[in-house]
């Protein structure tokens, strides 16, 4: 895969979450990557982050009645390229059903380090900072 811009990186990453397809995420992440989330345990490290994030998301929803997220970015606020590192924060929203219900949490902010690898870029850490 070869992702020439650090925000076509970060879309392709939350289009794979928004189809469930953790291999397409893993592939867009990179090798040591980090996650930090409000969900327990909080931060995923490594190769495996993206899946076992997604694994522990979806545990959750059962848990909590809670299915169909679907993530919906808007323009960066910042888009910061510096050599073969890019900081990118995006505002965002979220919305899934809960218990039968569609919930919206607007106001978040999903906010990405990355590295260009091979001309390609890499998702290296993603926060993501909720809103309503």
């Amino acid at each position: 895969m070869n992702i020439s811009e650090p925000m076509s990186a970060i879309r392709s990453y939350i289009s794979a979450f928004n189809k469930g397809d953790e291999a397409e995420m893993a592939s867009v992440f990179a090798e040591l990557g980090f996650i930090l989330d409000g969900m327990a345990p909080h931060v995923w490290q490594g190769p495996a982050a993206p899946k076992d994030w997604y694994r522990d998301v979806l545990a959750e929803g059962e848990r909590h009645g809670v299915s169909g997220y679907e993530v919906t970015l808007a323009e960066p606020i910042h888009n910061n390229v510096t050599g073969d590192s890019a900081y990118v924060v995006v505002p965002a929203s979220m919305t899934f059903n809960m218990q039968g219900k569609q919930i919206k949490q607007s106001g978040a902010f999903f906010t990405v380090a990355l590295r260009r690898v091979a001309n390609s870029w890499r998702i290296a850490a993603w926060a993501w900072s909720k809103g309503k």
